[in-house]
């Protein structure tokens, strides 16, 4: 037997506004939306709270933080992923591109930079498979440029492995995210406690790397996102000539842009702009660079990701609303926005035969917190 869900009484957020209404879930899709505060028998009654799509999260390193809880701790990897889930779904994010650094330092054991992405990505398929996870995952696989291993390890994904989105990532030193030395020298070191000279060395090692495998890594990431079928990203453009080598590679949005200048860019290429939630939260970067407010400000933000602290996406969306003047607007950014972005056209919208990807939330004060979460018209949380 199918069972029908009727959200009653809800604040509907649709994709030109909001309306006072009812919303029904059956078979896995949205089957109605209609106006009015009355309440059908058997629907739950949200009393005016917020009713939308599911949040789609395109970059996130939440996953990290389950299986090394400390450094050097290496968590049981099936316990972290339904432990990540849980905490995404219970935060109305609905679909996540589980973000998978490919391309390996194996020459230097101190580098911290060794292989798991592949392994990794079977655990997820392989519990996704068996119905263990709670909302939808895809991969992300975060090509690292500078590497020694980026063309061997792309080799071993393929078609069928739910790769959403490649990304093109370049942390040489000095270089985008971390074109001040000396800020990547107190990041690299207070996160992996080495010494002034293992700093100096892994420099150079890193320079050197770039100079030899660059170019061939960069166009062996984005054939591999070809051959995948997956949307390609950049990753902390920092000048325009970022931005036009992304345009040229055919990248459908930009991941945390590190300037004005960049953002600016990638408007010109109709390139979308994605920034990172904490930021917006915080009131700017941690790692000093544009803050996601000017951007939001100056008309130059499309996408947010909640990067590394899942909770902020709905907040950061919510606040971006209240900064508009425009609710529907604020929420796009994380529900159609990376939805179009990402190629998903059956979610991310407030519409009749859509996924049933739904939440409900209220605000309380200045937080947020949700009510009700359904995948495909399901509890999820």
């Amino acid at each position: 037997m199918t069972t029908e869900t009727i959200l009653a009484n809800a604040t509907l957020v649709l994709p030109s506004g909001t309306l006072r209404g009812q919303l029904r879930m059956l078979d896995g899709r949205i089957s109605d939306i209609a106006e009015g505060s009355n309440l059908p028998k058997g629907s739950i009654d949200c009393a005016g709270d917020l009713v939308m799509p599911g949040l789609i999260e395109l970059h996130t390193d939440n996953l990290e933080r389950h299986i090394e809880p400390r450094p050097k701790v290496d968590w049981p990897h099936a316990a972290a992923i339904i432990a990540h889930d849980a905490e995404l779904a219970s935060v109305g994010i609905t679909t996540v591109f589980d973000a998978l650094r490919v391309g390996s330092v194996v020459s230097n054991a101190k580098a911290n930079y060794g292989e798991y992405a592949r392994a990794l990505a079977d655990e997820i398929l392989g519990l996704r498979a068996e119905g263990a996870l709670r909302i939808s995952h895809f991969l992300h696989l975060r090509a690292e440029v500078c590497s020694e291993t980026l063309v061997e390890e792309l080799d071993k994904f393929g078609p069928a492995d739910r790769i959403g989105i490649v990304s093109l990532m370049d942390h040489t030193p000095g270089a985008r995210q971390f074109r001040d030395l000396s800020k990547l020298k107190d990041y690299y070191i207070g996160k992996h406690g080495i010494s002034d000279a293992d700093w100096d060395a892994h420099v150079a090692a890193q320079l050197a790397l770039k100079e030899r495998n660059g170019a061939e890594h960069e166009a062996a990431a984005v054939a591999a996102a070809r051959r995948y079928g997956a949307v390609l990203a950049s990753h902390d453009d920092t000048e325009a000539d970022h931005v036009t080598r992304s345009a040229e590679h055919g990248a459908h949005f930009a991941e945390f842009p590190t300037t004005l200048e960049a953002a600016q860019a990638c408007r010109e290429f109709g390139i979308k702009v994605m920034m990172g939630a904490p930021n917006l939260i915080r009131g700017g970067s941690h790692s000093g660079n544009v803050a996601a407010e000017d951007l939001a400000k100056a008309d130059l933000l499309d996408i947010v990701s909640s990067d590394y602290v899942p909770s902020s996406l709905l907040s950061a969306a919510l606040r971006l609303g209240d900064l508009w003047g425009d609710l529907a607007r604020g929420i796009a950014t994380v529900t159609a926005a990376p939805a179009e972005a990402a190629g998903l056209d059956s979610r991310g919208q407030l519409k009749t035969g859509a996924r049933a990807d739904v939440i409900r939330v209220a605000r309380v004060g200045t937080a947020v917190t949700t009510r009700g979460v359904w995948v495909q018209g399901e509890r999820a949380a």
